[in-house]
């Protein structure tokens, strides 16, 4: 009798199959000869006492014992994983040190996509029902209302038929098993429209028809990086809606990165304009049903556009032809927890691996991307003036300095008497203040003592429009204490400085008959609420847009004639190595709102510092003297993207945990040529949702390969199970 295990092998193929969980590897598995399986396709596999969603990875299997081996469940029907979306993910896990499942989670994200979505059943009148009709026997006057709706109508539900013709379901049944009417299986929900590309589009400018023509260009024309640069107004979007629409024509897909999509109402509505279709939408705020249809759709290649998120990066494109990154500098494209990854940057790679262009689209570009273009490796297509008869604004310098007492005021006199003016034309001014809620400290005036979040080394942000207290890290909220819990003073809290809701406050006082509006990201509950604003901004139902930095993000107002920053150096001090070029583009960004259309526009800086370098050139319109000093500074300092940064980042719920954990990684740091190694520290935010922090923070030459040296470093250590290792190459928050 042949051995058991041999007649098996015989039977059963080994494969490897990757699991959306954070693990490092495939495991093994052993499947039917029948159910052919390769690389890419979707299975359902047994791990323990359930069964998990997994992916058949390439490579050979191998090194568990055949009896050991688990069957492959089942053989999902979804389009399987394409080759080089499993390099992709295999790249940005052993970039980013995460788990290899951990990225594949991110491409996984809508396990009922794998499922394909059940048809309905409708019913058609048959050849038999049709003869029976014309021939008049059709034996009751139910029979034939039934036999007349569908003969002059198109296929029906069951119950609908029954419904219109007035008539039980018994006769709907009656004439199915006669076969005078068929059953028809039909899609649960129609196929998406799809956007023409044949549409003309808007007339462009000699200079935005050469810009077109060549980005359009680069279609079918390998991995190509280009930098679409241009200054506010100058008609980047229609720029690149050229190329979009030469990757449709070729017949591929089509992907467009935005930092806050949600808020990007006026964009979905120049697309649909454009293209006479809505693209696919992809963020957080999507249902459930619409995130599986989505998923489901662009794995099918039904679905030709999709603007989304950073995490649609990650989406199972059929026939990737195009990536677009706009506002390429905002730092959101940065994902600051799970797998630490830079969208810009993983956009890059998934282009180079794919074999396709990408657009990096900017007013304000990063200096990444500046160093890249002089070096050679990004095109450039450069538009310098606004379109049509828009002119940049005039910038104007408040110093704050000479500004006089305010006594719990926050507008200059210079700038109120400009919202005067603005008020008086008949237009509309937006102020700029990058902080949410009515305060940002609350603290008793007896004793001094502050309001803290009990799980946060932070102050608890009072927002008084809500009757709240809330910590913007971790979303603990409280009411206001009557009594202050340190000296147990009644009534003695004291709001600091402004925030938003108390900057509209003033507003009100001194405008009292002006129509306001505060935009942040927790006014804004979702994509509605924010095309509903932006519609009563365009309609000139608000006179006083009043917002934090979602105001900044490429929004038309063509009434808008007056910005006003009301803090100009927030963001200009601390840590963080690009303080000073964040504070340009997000200050940039702001003052581009004004002047878009024929009105001349002016900004107002509000400043303490305004002979810092940043204002300077804000004055002075000079992003590029501005950017080649901050060049000098970081090269010669060795920071990015001269040099390199990793930070190490160690958290547990016990202090003393923690702080073991850090001496053991002390201990082990990398003492290597070319590589600087600092700390442990305490993270800034030393306590953040109830986990104690520390910090090391590693710096290296351009040469050395980081990845390499943290993942010898993290293999020498061991720590206890309650400490939590992150790592985040490229680090953005300095927290």
């Amino acid at each position: 009798m042949p051995d058991r295990h041999a007649r098996c092998a015989a039977e059963t193929a080994r494969v490897r199959v990757l699991l959306p969980l954070p693990l490092g590897d495939a495991y093994d598995y052993e499947a039917r000869p029948e159910m052919a399986l390769q690389p890419g396709d979707f299975v359902r596999v047994p791990l323990g006492p359930r069964e998990v969603a997994g992916v058949v990875w390439d490579g050979e299997a191998g090194g568990v014992a055949a009896a050991k081996l688990k069957p492959v469940a089942e053989l999902l029907e979804a389009p399987a994983l394409k080759e080089e979306m499993r390099r992709f993910v295999e790249w940005v896990a052993s970039y980013t040190l995460a788990p290899l499942g951990a990225v594949l989670r991110m491409a996984m994200s809508v396990p009922d996509a794998l499922v394909p979505p059940r048809g309905r059943t409708v019913f058609a009148l048959a050849a038999e029902g049709r003869a029976a009709l014309a021939s008049g026997d059709s034996t009751t006057p139910a029979r034939r209302r039934v036999l007349e709706l569908l003969a002059d109508g198109p296929p029906l539900p069951a119950t609908e038929l029954a419904r219109q013709a007035a008539c039980g379901a018994g006769v709907v049944r009656a004439l199915a098993a006669t076969g005078w009417i068929a059953p028809v299986s039909v899609p649960r929900r129609p196929p998406p429209a799809s956007p023409d590309w044949r549409r003309p589009g808007p007339e462009l400018s000699p200079e935005q028809k050469s810009a077109a023509s060549d980005l359009a260009a680069t279609i079918d024309a390998g991995f190509t990086v280009t930098l679409l640069d241009g200054v506010t107004g100058s008609g980047k979007t229609e720029v690149y809606f050229a190329a979009i629409a030469a990757a449709l024509a070729a017949g591929h897909q089509a992907l467009v990165l935005l930092p806050e999509i949600a808020l990007s109402a006026q964009w979905l509505a120049r697309f649909t304009e454009r293209f006479g279709a809505p693209p696919a939408e992809w963020h957080s705020d999507l249902a459930p049903a619409q995130r599986v249809a989505t998923w489901r759709d662009v794995a099918e290649g039904r679905v030709r556009v999709v603007v989304g998120a950073r995490s649609a990066l990650f989406l199972p494109f059929a026939d990737l032809g195009l990536i677009v990154v706009d506002e390429e500098q905002d730092a959101s494209f940065k994902q600051e927890d799970g797998v630490l990854y830079h969208a810009r940057d993983m956009a890059v790679v998934r282009a180079s691996i794919a074999k396709i262009p990408i657009a990096l689209v900017s007013a304000t570009p990063s200096l990444e991307t500046i160093i890249n273009v002089r070096a050679g490796r990004y095109r450039h297509i450069n538009l310098p003036s606004r379109h049509g008869a828009a002119r940049l604004p005039e910038i104007r310098v408040i110093d704050m300095r000479r500004a006089g007492h305010l006594r719990q005021r926050f507008l200059a006199p210079a700038l109120v008497d400009a919202l005067a003016s603005t008020l008086a034309a008949e237009e509309q001014a937006m102020l700029f203040l990058n902080r949410r809620g009515y305060a940002p400290l609350t603290l008793c005036r007896t004793c001094g003592h502050r309001l803290n979040c009990p799980n946060c080394t932070a102050w608890l942000v009072e927002h008084r429009f809500l009757g709240v207290l809330q910590c913007h890290h971790c979303g603990h909220s409280e009411r206001l204490p009557p009594l202050c819990p340190s000296c147990g003073a009644a009534q003695s809290f004291a709001p600091c400085g402004p925030g938003v809701e108390r900057l509209a406050e003033e507003v009100k006082a001194r405008f009292p008959d002006a129509r306001l509006a505060i935009m942040a990201s927790d006014t804004l509950t979702g994509p509605r609420a924010a095309a509903e604003l932006m519609a009563a901004i365009e309609a000139h139902e608000i006179d006083i847009l009043i917002g934090t930095q979602v105001v900044a993000k490429g929004h038309h107002f063509p009434l808008l004639t007056l910005v006003g920053a009301v803090d100009a150096d927030l963001g200009l001090e601390g840590g963080d190595l690009r303080a000073a070029e964040r504070t340009f583009q997000l200050l940039h960004q702001v003052s581009g709102r004004a002047g878009r259309a024929d009105r001349p526009g002016v900004v107002y800086l509000q400043t303490y510092m305004p002979d810092h370098a940043v204002i300077r050139a804000l004055v002075a319109n000079d992003r590029d003297r501005f950017l080649a000093a901050e060049a000098a500074a970081r090269e010669a300092e060795g920071l990015p993207p001269f040099g390199r940064l990793a930070a190490l980042v160690l958290s547990a719920p016990d202090a003393e945990a923690v702080d073991f954990a850090a001496r053991a990684f002390a201990r082990a740091a990398p003492h290597l040529p070319g590589v600087t190694t600092f700390g442990p520290a305490p993270a800034p935010l030393s306590v953040l949702r109830a986990r104690h922090r520390r910090r090391f923070l590693v710096k290296a030459e351009r040469r050395v390969h980081l990845q390499a040296v943290l993942r010898d470093w993290l293999a020498h250590v061991k720590v206890a199970a309650q400490v939590r290792v992150q790592v985040d190459i490229d680090p953005y928050s300095f927290l």
